[in-house]
């Protein structure tokens, strides 16, 4: 036992005191929101305004000022009938949030061209040669039956067509605009339009088996489901190298025969296995504390700042319960493939590529996280819960969307910590002969005699 402690301690502190880890604690959680949120707000930021003639071939340009008005206004920018009207006197937090953020929608310069009977393909041939001199970003063409036909399709022409942000705001707007002239056209006063398209918000509340209500549900809950299955995967996905690195290293200095001689292979193999595995729950819970607090201060900046609408989802205590022991399942679960990896192989590299099944393992799982949320107690969402490659990610969905009962919960711990102790036994077998072999990656016959050795 103490062999097996003075392996633990010294995989342990070796990287706990490395540059890399205190390096990666600090910039983890900044390259997380680098490589999440940074690209949404980047996505979603203009330069500039975008010019926009607007030719409307309508009698009398009816469409022109609703659209202008619509173009110059900041409506949503979604499929749905919304005005400015009705959308400054939504007061849900779901359209609190957006108003936060209308200020990455584009803004236009809009300049109307009267047709005065010219052809389209005159106007078209101007305007070209206008966004040519880079006097114009684009135009719309509007036809002239657009009120009367369904069928009839205007058309946008632009310098960037490839900014789909833009010309989804166009589309929706112009969508807006035509939908209240067609309403006018039907004698339908203009002052009950508005009412007539203001949108209906769904609130949502959730029932349990015992058939008790609970408080309302914003959605939140999803997202949380995402992010738990998307930190399980990220999880793995890095640590597990490590698991893989740390087995190879003792191979690539050539010290595994001293190693022997001294320590049994079980327990060098196991030792690194948990000291690699209690680096990464340490660093794990510096970034979870971090993200805990600046949500804390977020939601308190958010409720001083008006947005008091905001909930964050609920989760019972057991839930933390639950999501602690299948996150350390599937940690090990995974890296101990990593170990078995890493006794195969010679190199790194080579243990990188060996291990591409296992990145194609967790993937899937993360994928399947999306049918099982919207049912997660149909008989595919249970089978999938029960794969032990699959259980850490879909039963935690499961858990977060719809609780199953406790024994499904506890059968698919049970498989998955049965999985572990089988592979640990398949990964011993193999790190024994496989730690000192040296110049080729094994071969599956190889293996496969290695693993019936006594």
């Amino acid at each position: 036992m103490s062999k097996f402690a003075a392996v633990v301690k010294r995989e342990y502190i070796q990287r706990v005191r490395s540059r890399m880890f205190v390096v990666m604690t600090i910039l983890g959680p900044l390259l997380l929101v680098a490589f999440t949120i940074v690209p949404g707000l980047l996505v979603g930021m203009k330069a500039g305004d975008t010019r926009l003639a607007i030719v409307d071939q309508t009698p009398g340009s009816k469409v022109y000022a609703p659209l202008r008005d619509a173009l110059m206004s900041h409506a949503d920018d979604d499929n749905r009938s919304r005005t400015p009207i009705t959308d400054s006197v939504n007061s849900n937090k779901q359209g609190q949030v957006k108003k936060a953020g209308r200020s990455m929608a584009g803004s236009f310069v809009i300049e109307q061209i009267n047709p005065n009977g010219r052809p389209p393909s005159e106007i078209k041939q101007e305007l070209n040669q206008r966004i040519g001199r880079d006097e114009l970003d684009g135009y719309l063409l509007i036809p002239p039956d657009i009120l009367d036909k369904v069928d009839s399709e205007p058309s946008y022409y632009g310098r960037n067509v490839g900014d789909v942000i833009t010309s989804e705001q166009i589309k929706n707007r112009l969508n807006q605009a035509v939908r209240k002239e067609r309403l006018v056209q039907r004698g339908i006063k203009e002052e009950f339009i508005e009412d007539l398209a203001s949108p209906v918000d769904l609130s949502t509340y959730p029932v349990n088996e015992k058939g008790e209500e609970g408080v309302e549900d914003s959605g939140n809950s999803f997202a949380m489901v995402l992010i738990i299955a998307f930190l399980i995967y990220l999880t793995v996905l890095l640590y597990g190298q490590v698991v893989l690195g740390a087995i190879v290293e003792e191979k690539e200095t050539r010290i595994a025969e001293i190693l022997f001689s001294s320590v049994r292979s079980f327990t060098l193999m196991v030792g690194k296995l948990v000291g690699v595995s209690l680096v990464a729950l340490t660093q794990m819970a510096i970034w979870v504390t971090a993200f805990a607090a600046v949500v804390f201060y977020g939601i308190h900046a958010l409720a001083a700042h008006g947005l008091e609408g905001f909930n964050p989802p609920r989760l019972p205590p057991w839930f933390f319960v639950y999501f602690f022991l299948f996150f350390v399942l599937g940690y090990f679960l995974y890296a101990t493939i990593y170990v078995l990896v890493g006794s195969m192989v010679t190199t790194t590299q080579e243990g990188g590529q060996l291990a591409m099944p296992i990145i194609f393992l967790l993937m899937a799982g993360l994928y399947l996280a999306f049918p099982v949320v919207r049912s997660p107690n149909s008989r595919f969402a249970f089978w999938v819960s029960m794969f032990p490659f699959f259980s850490p990610i879909t039963m935690i969905v499961r858990i977060v969307t719809q609780t199953p009962p406790f024994w499904q919960i506890a059968l698919s711990f049970m498989i998955g910590v049965l999985t572990v102790v089988l592979l640990l036994w398949l990964a011993a077998r193999i790190y024994r002969i496989g730690m000192l072999m040296y110049g080729k990656r094994a071969t599956i016959p190889e293996v496969l005699r290695w693993v019936r050795q006594a």
